[in-house]
Order: structure tokens, then sequence, then C-alpha cells
């Protein structure tokens, strides 16, 4: 069976209005959102600091899609089943923040999780060769991580398609995080991401109250991204 290689959508809630993070999960749900992405951020790994485990577990009730969890945190270890428990569907670490990536992601699948591994810009994407058969998902960062609104970089684009390249035909996932908009989408769409994080792009001009701007905003990324994609594998 081919791997599902569909364009996802994940609105990343950085980006959201935090004194109403529920209404903002169940509104982007509502115009079209595959996952919903959560940033958590330590002040230490990254240099930002969002929400740990009490609030991913808060949302859980408001989101019925994937819930994406973004791990910026070291050390990560001692935290994975505090977010397993959470509701976590797939918990996404990077190479960085610990000593033993593979027992990390052992970890993350004995929690009964998918796993996610997130590369940084300078993080080649050979740095997942050893790991690929632990991994439902690779994250490739399109900014460094610790900020929403950030500039997309764009040598990032061959590092997608060496990790496609590297995946094959496993049921592996491509993400792209950071910087991501209807004009971005179709190069890393071509490159061969299938799960595209965006956070301002999507956010933008709405509200739980308006929130046909979301669909719209969604709407755009994913046309753009599959027209890119063309002939590619659905």
């Amino acid at each position: 069976m081919s791997p599902d290689r569909r364009i996802r959508i994940a609105p990343s809630i950085l980006a959201a209005d935090f004194a109403a993070l529920g209404a903002e999960c169940r509104a982007v749900e509502d115009q079209g959102a595959d996952w919903v992405h959560l940033d958590v951020m330590d002040g230490h790994f990254v240099p930002n600091l969002t929400f740990g485990p009490a609030v991913c577990r808060a949302l859980r009730r408001h989101i019925r899609t994937v819930m994406d969890v973004h791990l910026m945190i070291a050390p990560v270890d001692p935290f994975i089943d505090a977010f397993a428990a959470a509701g976590a569907d797939l918990i996404t670490v990077h190479l960085e923040a610990g000593p033993h990536l593979h027992r990390t992601l052992q970890a993350i699948r004995a929690a009964g999780k998918k796993a996610g591994l997130a590369l940084n810009p300078a993080t080649p994407a050979e740095a997942a060769a050893e790991v690929i058969d632990l991994v439902d998902l690779v994250c490739v960062m399109t900014v460094n991580p610790g900020f929403g609104g950030q500039a997309f970089i764009a040598s990032q684009l061959p590092k997608i398609a060496r990790l496609r390249a590297l995946i094959g035909d496993r049921p592996v996932l491509v993400q792209v995080d950071g910087g991501i908009t209807p004009a971005t989408a179709p190069a890393v769409a071509a490159a061969g991401a299938d799960v595209l994080v965006a956070g301002s792009s999507v956010f933008a001009s709405g509200s739980p109250d308006n929130p046909l701007a979301y669909g719209r905003n969604i709407a755009a990324i994913r046309s753009a991204a599959e027209a890119a994609r063309g002939a590619a594998p659905a």
C-alpha cells in the first residue's frame, strides 16, 4: 500500500489568541484544518516560553483531529509521559534535545504515541538516517525554533528533497514548520512535504467570532501546495 501523501495543513496555535485557545482550536478545525499544532517551548532550549502539559490536556477536549505536540524543550525525556497523558497523538522532539535520541523515540512509542523528529536549520537531513524506522514524521524547521512569524529559510528546500529521498516508500510523513504561506507552500510541497505547519498565515485577519478568514487562509495554502504537487503520489 502506498503511503498517504495527501497535503495536510496544521495550524500552529502559537499565533492564536491565547485567551481563547479552545475556541481557536475548534474554529480552525471547523474551517478545514487537518491537524492542530501545539508548540511547547521552555525558555531554555529555545528563547521563548509557552505552555506545558496542563494546557495541552485542557485543549484535548477541543481538538477532534490530530493533536500534534512539538516539544522544543530540553531535557525532553522526563516530560514524554506527561504529554502522552495529556492526550497528544504525535510527539515531536528535536535531535539536540537529549543525549540518546533512539531511547527518546522508543519512549514515545512505548507511551502509545506516534513519534516525530524535528531537524533545526543547521541539522542535516542525513541525521535522521539512523532512526528513520523509529519515526512516523520528520519535521524540517524552515525557521530557527523559538518564535512565530519568522521569515522562511529557503536554503532548507534541498533538505526536504533529500529527506524525502531518504524516506523512500516508508510510511513516514515530512512536515515543514516555519514561514509557511501561500507563497512558500508550493516550493515545500514540490520538494516533498506532506504536512504544512502555519501560524500567522492561518490566524491572520480572523478570530473565533470571524472564522471564515481562517478557512480562506487554510484553503489558499492547501490549494497552492496541491497545485505544486502536480502528479506526485496522493
